[in-house]
């Protein structure tokens, strides 16, 4: 069951909630997905883990939801209004304390009472979670340094500091919320292709109904402007599809009576009446969107370190601080304890961890979000991180460096066949075959097939296909195939991209077919040796003569040939065996249509062209939506774009946080300029984090890096 976190915008807190869940052992598995804010669990466990998420984040609830991502609820909203309200209330209490100081004495109980009152309804968040954690044994977070130093700057009278301390940090806290949450939902936005209703056409009308009610051979209407709901049939009705929040591609697909349509696309024109094929929950788009959700779910190396920092760097933070509080006292001749107290505070405000932890899984996310909106699938910041350093890529060549749209151009005769001969025993001999050569020997006969006349059929992976049509035996395939099954070849060209023909083992005849290369193919490979990807190989099924070709044109560095399913396997784990220690990644790029064993040798398995493919979506770990090579150079350049923002955000954090600290120690930095710094650390880091969203529009940056 899903659970949405309602009222959550705290990665930093999201983060503290998955820990503890975790700790329980029925739920180590469990993951809280930043982009939704939620989670799955059995609903037997739902009240147990809405008792963790009280004690992290009151006034958070789990709301049950069947789908997707929820928007900005009411509810989230009137917590802005609570806070802001709660802020400016403390803000003119701690007015009033200040100017009614300059009248009195500041240690007056009219004084006292105004900045106590100011503390305590600006702090009231920090310290009740303070306070129920260290209930529950969960001493040291962020909430406990916040608490530790305001009590401390109460402590040795630095009452005004104080107030200001719990007021700024709940400020930078709401803005830093308020920044989360809006970046969330523009990253939601980047792949918002779920669609709202679904127009179904029954008794004459049309009715719009959720699209969860629609069923298999069910009937919907889809007009100008709309989103298609769901996989289907066009019945009638021809339109242009913008699919450019499916595969990134600007150019609309023309569609009509007879083609399949995907959810997700918008109908740009015409109006279509369509036979649904999938229900919602199996359609693309539904895939998709669980494919990009479940991605936040898969942390990098960066992300789990700084996770697990989280939990134990609080502690050395207080440590320290208690050092430098009473240690130089003690050391120091003439050093006084309130001086170095005051300097062990400024040490607490400043080492709040919340920059880091909010804005790395943010920054990685934003990287997915980007390369969802180009239509390209990453399942997870461990996938973007591994993607960052790729040695070797392996390319298969048909569907993927060709187009894989084949073409009969020319048929050989031997033993007085006849051209319309040949081709009619082949076109029946690969009726059952789903191979794109065979679509091609199928379309090239113009005449009827009756696959009745089909008595027995066998395909042997990589050579070929045996038959019994009509009382005879037909071979057809490679030469070698009718060499290994006895036949004598009558004038075969070896090496030739040639398909060859056998009748009751004689060779009949051959077909000679084409495939074409990519438009982008060069340019891609051209790019990839750029970006310093070492080595770029190409496996093919092919006579060497054709492979060799392709290799030529597009610039590949090895190609190997004449390969069967298991000799490309054998290959992977050769070439996986040859990258030195831990210098690099292979890749392995295929159609996702039959390269599931390859892509298991590979440490990254990315499927092309495949929008509509379950299988390839199901195997890969990057899913290129459309036929673009191009992709693969812009998913790496956006892999390396967000490990720069990451990058950034750690040395900016840390660069800020030291400087207050060296400041603090040696007296040059007070509390206020504390908490600015941790406050402005931290939106500063989100902002920046943010930038990943806006490479997605702007090609300048993703092309820079």
């Amino acid at each position: 069951m899903k659970y949405i976190l309602q009222g959550l915008n705290c990665v930093h807190c999201a983060g503290k909630i998955e820990q503890q869940i975790r700790q329980i052992p029925e739920l180590e598995d469990v993951k809280i997905n930043l982009a939704t804010m939620s989670l799955r669990l059995e609903p037997a466990y739902k009240e147990l883990v809405q008792q963790i998420v009280d004690g992290v984040e009151p006034g958070v609830t789990l709301v049950a939801a069947e789908k997707g991502p929820l928007k900005l609820e009411k509810s989230d909203i009137q917590n802005v209004k609570n806070n802001l309200l709660r802020i400016l209330l403390s803000g003119i209490l701690l007015a009033a304390a200040m100017l009614s100081s300059q009248y009195t004495d500041i240690h007056s109980y009219i004084n006292y009472g105004f900045f106590l009152m100011a503390y305590l309804i600006a702090g009231y968040p920090v310290l009740f979670r303070a306070l129920n954690n260290i209930r529950k044994g969960q001493v040291f977070d962020e909430n406990f340094l916040m608490s530790i130093a305001t009590m401390g700057a109460i402590a040795i009278n630095a009452m005004g500091e104080a107030v200001s301390v719990m007021l700024f940090y709940g400020v930078g806290q709401m803005f830093q919320e308020l920044a989360v949450g809006r970046s969330r939902r523009s990253i939601s936005e980047l792949m918002d292709l779920r669609p709202d209703y679904a127009n179904l056409w029954r008794d004459n009308k049309s009715q719009r109904v959720d699209p969860l009610e629609v069923k298999v051979g069910q009937i919907i209407e889809v007009r100008p402007g709309e989103r298609v709901p769901l996989d289907g049939t066009v019945l009638s009705g021809t339109s242009y599809l913008d699919t450019s929040a499916l595969t990134g591609e600007s150019k609309p697909r023309r569609v009509e009576a007879g083609q399949k349509i995907l959810s997700g696309s918008i109908n740009s024109s015409g109006l279509l009446r369509v036979r649904v094929d999938k229900e919602y929950t199996e359609s693309s788009v539904a895939k998709i969107l669980e494919l990009v959700e479940n991605a936040a779910e898969k942390k990098a190396p960066a992300e789990m370190f700084v996770t697990g920092l989280a939990g134990r760097y609080t502690q050395i933070v207080v440590a320290a601080a208690f050092l430098t509080a009473f240690l130089p006292p003690l050391l120091i001749s003439g050093a006084e304890i309130h001086t170095w107290v005051y300097r062990a505070l400024i040490l607490l405000v400043i080492s709040c961890p919340c920059a880091l932890v909010v804005s790395i899984p943010l920054g990685y996310f934003a990287g997915i979000g980007t390369a969802s909106s180009a239509g390209i699938l990453v399942k997870g910041a461990n996938i973007l991180d591994q993607m960052i350093d790729l040695h070797t890529v392996v390319f298969d060549k048909t569907g993927t460096l060709t187009r894989g749209v084949f073409e009969v151009l020319e048929i050989q005769t031997y033993s007085n066949f006849t051209e319309e001969e040949i081709l009619e025993w082949a076109a029946l001999a690969e009726i059952h075959s789903h191979h794109p050569i065979a679509a091609s020997i199928r379309s090239a006969w113009k005449g009827e097939l009756d696959a009745g006349v089909v008595e027995q059929y066998e395909e042997e992976k990589g050579w070929g296909v045996k038959a019994l049509i009509k009382g005879q035996w037909i071979l057809l395939g490679s030469i070698n195939w009718l060499k290994k099954e006895g036949v004598r070849v009558e004038g075969g060209i070896v090496g030739s991209p040639r398909v060859h023909l056998a009748v009751d083992g004689i060779h009949a005849g051959s077909l000679l077919i084409s495939d074409e290369i990519k438009e982008d193919a060069a340019q891609a490979i051209k790019q990839l040796k750029q970006l310093g990807v070492k080595q770029l190989i190409m496996l093919s099924g092919d006579h060497s003569k054709t492979a060799a070709n392709v290799a030529e044109a597009i610039g590949v560095d090895q190609v190997y040939a004449q390969l069967l399913p298991q000799d490309k396997v054998a290959k992977m784990q050769a070439f996986k065996e040859l990258i030195p220690g831990q210098q690099g990644k292979l890749a392995f790029v295929g159609d996702g249509i039959n390269d599931a064993p390859v892509l298991a040798q590979s440490d990254i398995g990315i499927a092309m062209g495949a929008l509509g493919s379950d299988a390839a979506i199901e195997a890969a770990d990057v899913v290129i939506m459309d036929d673009h090579l191009s992709k693969l150079p812009v998913a790496i350049r956006i892999a390396r774009f967000t490990r720069n923002i990451i990058t950034q955000n750690i040395v900016l954090t840390l660069s800020i946080k030291l400087a207050v600290v060296i400041l603090g120690l040696l007296g040059m930095a007070n509390l206020w300029e504390a908490v600015f710094a941790d406050v402005g650390a931290a939106l500063l880091a989100v902002l920046n984090s943010v930038r990943t969203l806006g490479a997605a529009h702007n090609k300048a940056d993703i092309k820079s890096n």
